[in-house]
Formats: C-alpha cells, sequence, structure tokens
C-alpha cells in the first residue's frame, strides 16, 4: 500500500474518543517507550517517568515537568485506567505502567506507530520507521503504513492522515489523542487538515439533490410550457 493510496480523513476527534493533555500524552508515550527500550528497569519509578518525560532526544517538543506535573498527570491516567500502579516485592517506591494494548486492542506494531507519533509529532510513513528504532523493526515502508491505516480504520480513529504539503513528496501522520491536529503549526508548515470524509460526503448528497431538484423543476417548466401553448 502506498501513500497515496490512503485516503486523508478528519483530523477532528470524534464522540467516545479517549483526548489527553500535554503531560498526560508524554507520560503514556514515556511508559510504552521505555518498556521496550529497558525493559528490565519497567514498571517505572516516579523519578524514572519524570527523567523521561524531561529527555532532551527523540522528543518533541522537549518538556520540563515536575515530579507534581508528572504525578499528578498519572492519578488522572489511572482513575481513567490507562495506568496502573504497580508495587513490587522488595521495591522502596510505587512503580506504574501503561494499558495501552488493552484498552485499545494494540499489537507491537500498531502501538510502536502511535507511541512514535506521540513523542515526536506529525511525521511521514518514512521518518517514523527510521525513528521507531529498538521499539518495532519494520521490514518495509509498507508494514507501517499497514499500521497507519488500521490506527486510522479504528473507531474511534487513533491516528489521521494529513494533506500533502506543497512541494512534498509524502504526506504525514498526526495522532488524534490531543483533539485537534494543531492548526496554526499545521498550516506553518504548509500542511492543511482535509475536511472530514462524512461533511464531504454530506455535502455531495445536498448537491446531489439539488441538482436532481433542478432537472424535475425544469422539466416540470417545459411540461407546463407545452400544455400552455395548446390553448394559445
Amino acid at each position: 500500500m502506498s501513500s497515496e493510496e490512503t485516503q486523508p480523513i478528519d483530523a477532528t476527534p470524534v464522540e467516545g474518543q479517549d483526548l489527553f493533555d500535554a503531560h498526560e500524552l508524554r507520560v503514556l508515550a514515556v511508559l510504552a517507550e521505555k518498556e521496550a527500550l529497558t525493559p528490565d528497569n519497567y514498571p517505572l519509578s516516579l523519578n524514572a517517568l519524570v527523567n523521561g518525560c524531561n529527555q532532551l532526544s527523540s522528543r518533541e517538543p522537549v518538556m520540563t515537568l515536575s515530579e507534581e506535573d508528572v504525578q499528578q498527570a498519572l492519578q488522572r491516567l489511572m482513575q481513567e485506567r490507562f495506568v496502573a500502579e504497580v508495587n513490587q516485592s522488595g521495591a522502596r517506591v510505587p512503580k506504574y505502567e501503561h494499558r495501552l494494548r488493552v484498552k485499545w486492542v494494540l499489537e507491537q506494531d500498531k502501538l510502536a506507530v502511535l507511541v512514535i507519533l506521540m513523542l515526536r509529532g506529525p511525521q511521514t510513513a518514512g521518518e517514523i520507521r527510521a525513528r521507531c528504532g529498538r521499539l518495532q523493526e519494520f521490514a518495509s515502508l509498507a508494514d507501517v503504513e499497514a499500521c497507519l491505516q488500521f490506527l486510522i480504520d479504528k473507531y474511534p480513529p487513533l491516528v489521521a492522515k494529513l494533506t500533502r504539503a506543497p512541494g512534498s513528496k509524502e504526506a504525514r501522520y498526526a495522532q488524534l489523542l490531543s483533539g485537534d491536529v494543531d492548526l496554526p503549526m499545521a498550516a506553518s508548515e504548509g500542511v492543511e487538515v482535509v475536511a472530514s470524509v462524512s461533511r464531504n460526503n454530506r455535502i455531495a448528497e445536498l448537491e446531489h439533490e439539488v441538482a436532481a431538484l433542478k432537472a424535475e423543476v425544469a422539466a416540470l417548466t417545459e411540461q407546463f410550457g407545452r400544455f400552455r401553448s395548446q390553448f394559445e
């Protein structure tokens, strides 16, 4: 499947979609990332999680979160059961693990693609493949695109495809977990978020109905003209 074959979809969240603020999104993504990268140190302590959230590499944007910021995000995520607290035998502090696979029924390859989008913002399929690294090895670009299409097709969708920027060869993809795609940012980079498929379909239906009504009126006008001419 090529990137041209994947149709752009609306970047507006639908009813029932789980939405997170920037801190919650970073906490979730770091938990999922570190599970794959440092399995011996997973689940993460609060201190390790703060360090992961504030990491300078592989983060866009770079953040400076306090322990309180992360703790508050954890509390909200635990209430929604996206994160669980783990009290390991012999551990001096509680640790935390994500529940994204269970909540969204995701295999590791799909989760890896989503996590990269959560950590680094909108990217092309090629960039995602290059940046997944130890999270997931993809044999081909088509494998990445298949994962992206799966995330787009889920209901509610977790990912949206953005229209191709002028002069660029590839379209980019964005996660939908924090609400609308950042339109000012997208506009500054020449990316236009397409209108929703459902709205476009409805407009097309209305245009078809209007055209049909116009044709019917024209036919009736012609019939009335012929009838009237019989009495002139």
